[in-house]
């Protein structure tokens, strides 16, 4: 069994994700997304006490196309997931990989002492884990 060196989450993240507010709707989510070539977008939260949410291509496709719903009539905060799963800056890839497995999540936000600072995908934890070291 090959011995993996300890990468932090934070060398995978992408820091600063894209937010946008649960009353948007998903037309000005798609356009976000649309924009900045990503896949989901980050729901800030309302108050200290409120949780961060993620709404996916998956979850529009899910909730809104297939349903043959109007995205301009139908708000962020209707279809995305929320809570979400957070992984602190600090934790392992390899557990952090573990953890997306057993939920069966392909993302995660990224947090440092509560604070959101980065969003983290299976895909590129896998890609980093699987690498010959050379990066």
């Amino acid at each position: 069994m090959s011995q993996h060196p300890y990468v932090k989450v934070e060398d995978v993240m992408t820091g600063n994700p894209h937010v946008i507010d649960g009353l948007a709707t998903v037309r000005n989510a798609i356009d976000l997304m649309r924009e900045h070539h990503v896949s989901s977008l980050v729901i800030e939260r309302r108050h200290e006490g409120d949780e961060y949410g993620v709404v996916t291509v998956g979850d529009i496709a899910a909730h809104v196309a297939s349903k043959d719903r109007s995205p301009e009539r139908t708000s962020v905060y209707e279809i995305m997931s929320k809570p979400v799963l957070t992984i602190d800056v600090t934790m392992d890839i390899k557990y952090a990989i573990r953890m997306l497995n057993r939920f069966k999540l392909t993302r995660a936000l990224v947090t440092r002492q509560g604070e959101m600072v980065g969003i983290v995908t299976l895909r590129d934890m896998v890609v980093r884990y699987t690498s010959d070291g050379s990066d």
